[in-house]
């Protein structure tokens, strides 16, 4: 290999893994020529001599670079397959340790509430929790917005997943057995309009209104397991 400067992309990868920029530079070059002098790795990395023995002394105490002794003293590198498979299982048994200490560091978290607001945004976001759903679904929803769902709860009752729905106004799917509410117009006319609620694995749900008239239907969605258990009991 010949003895070019080091690509700046190598440079910038060993970094990351937590070495200067010079110590990258003299590990490459010494992988180029090797066994080297101290004064042979300056020239060919173009790092300074001086600054080139004190690197090749810190590699050496890192284990990514062996002295040979001798006068002058000459150095192999430790070769990349054996240097990275040390790195990665180090890294790897830092990761691990820290995954099994860092929850108990965690302060509880809150699941925020988010707001949607406009038909589209509602049901695009209704789909997706149908699309994902993997054990039960829970539905509750007027015959006007049957359409919008339908396609993807067929979807997902071919996936195996349970699927409850109490409709209001008729709602009628030949895939899943629907229980009919007898106080649609009661619900319309103290809301005002009709109503959304979906719980999927009992871990999401969203309630969202569609006022009769001009306004805007809105709707919550949240993870938060308290809200989940409201909705999915409303």
């Amino acid at each position: 290999m010949s003895t070019t400067a080091a690509p700046n992309r190598l440079i910038e990868q060993f970094r990351q893994l937590g070495l200067n920029t010079y110590e990258a530079k003299v590990y490459i070059a010494l992988l180029g020529k090797h066994p080297a002098t101290g004064y042979e790795v300056s020239k060919s990395s173009s790092v300074p001599q001086a600054r080139a023995y004190d690197t090749l002394k810190a590699l050496e105490s890192k284990n990514m670079v062996v002295s040979m002794g001798g006068k002058p003293t000459t150095y192999l590198p430790v070769p990349p397959e054996e240097l990275l498979d040390r790195i990665e299982k180090t890294y790897q048994s830092t990761i691990n340790e820290l995954r099994a200490e860092l929850p108990n560091y965690s302060v509880e978290s809150i699941e925020p509430v988010h707001n949607l607001r406009g038909e589209a945004a509602i049901f695009n976001h209704a789909r997706q929790m149908i699309e994902n759903a993997r054990e039960t679904i829970m539905l509750e929803m007027w015959s006007d917005d049957q359409k919008f769902l339908e396609p993807a709860l067929r979807d997902a009752n071919d996936r195996g997943v349970k699927i409850a729905v109490v409709g209001y106004n008729n709602v009628s799917y030949d895939f899943c057995t629907v229980y009919e509410h007898d106080l649609a117009d009661d619900i319309e006319d103290t809301l005002g309009g009709r109503w959304i609620l979906l719980t999927v694995d009992a871990t999401e749900g969203l309630v969202g209104t569609h006022p009769v008239g001009q306004n805007e239907p809105h709707a919550l969605w949240t993870r938060n397991p308290a809200l989940v258990l409201v909705i999915k009991e409303l």
